[in-house]
């Protein structure tokens, strides 16, 4: 016998999420009732006990916990469907989805605060995480990502900015060590490099490669946490141009190269980059950008 449709599987996810029946039952908004009929007919359309009834509630079976899984995971791709169906409007409303690197946070904020200024209906959700959102199940609206070009199918990847990295040093770090004039020769300065055996980033890989190990004497997996390093006089590291620009703590030491620098993508699905929001923000950011340092100026 075949299983009759979404709805009874829903129901039986919901009842094995919740662990009751009067807990499912609010959750999809129906009577305790349907609950239980939509439950012993699947049950009954799989042969199978799917929940051990109790006193307490509902404890899945061995056969119900495989169909939690793929119910649950049918449940998140619809729910991130509807993320892109909302995005599809031809209004500048809603929730716009964006996600970056963390480090990218201070850079965008500003950005972001002036765009809900002008549209304030927009509810902003801004995701910072190493991973890459996937943006065909619609986790985001725009993704910012660094490095080499984004190769996802279905995806519009256009240049954005191109973020420069120079070594700096605290001042008290320069008045108790002195100034490096030399990458040839660094003596016994010492450097905040890369905890990763290999490094992602195109300026941690040159530090690898180009600084002796004996010197890099701080190592961080995030580059978040090379700027409070660089800061509490740990040693000479790379940050952005846009972080120091302002900074009375710091002294460049050594101006942006190409081989540090990291470039900059905007990213969107193919489905959503036409809708109005995302090409009213992807415009508005593009020409915020323009305020940005350039060239590590």
């Amino acid at each position: 016998m075949a299983v009759n449709g979404w709805d009874e599987v829903r129901t039986a996810y919901h009842v094995a999420r919740l662990g009751t029946v009067s807990g499912a039952a609010q959750a999809l908004g129906v009577h305790h009732a349907t609950v239980i009929r939509h439950v012993d007919n699947l049950e009954a359309s799989l042969g199978t006990k799917l929940f051990q009834r109790h006193a307490r509630g509902y404890t899945p079976t061995e056969a119900g916990q495989d169909l939690f899984k793929v119910a649950r995971a049918a449940d998140d791709q619809f729910a991130q469907l509807a993320n892109r169906i909302r995005g599809r409007g031809n209004e500048v409303t809603g929730e716009l989805i964006i996600t970056s690197l963390a480090i990218l946070a201070p850079l965008l904020s500003p950005a972001l605060a002036a765009f809900r200024e002008e549209h304030p209906d927009v509810t902003v959700r801004f995701l910072t995480d190493e991973r890459v959102f996937r943006l065909e199940y619609g986790e985001a609206h725009v993704a910012i990502r660094a490095g080499s070009p984004p190769d996802q199918p279905d995806n519009v990847v256009q240049k954005f900015y191109d973020q420069g990295f120079g070594l700096y040093a605290s001042k008290d770090y320069i008045a108790r060590h002195g100034r490096l004039d030399d990458l040839d020769d660094v003596g016994s300065h010492t450097f905040i490099g890369s905890a990763e055996d290999v490094p992602r980033a195109s300026f941690f890989a040159w530090m690898r490669a180009n600084i002796p190990q004996a010197n890099v004497v701080y190592r961080v997996n995030e580059i978040t946490a090379a700027r409070p390093a660089i800061l509490a006089g740990l040693g000479i590291g790379f940050s952005t141009t846009w972080a120091e620009a302002n900074c009375e703590e710091t002294e460049l030491l050594f101006p942006p190269r190409p081989e540090w620098n990291s470039q900059l993508w905007l990213v969107t699905h193919v489905d959503l980059h036409r809708t109005a929001k995302v090409q009213t923000f992807v415009t508005f950011l593009k020409d915020w950008s323009r305020r940005w340092p350039v060239d590590g100026g």
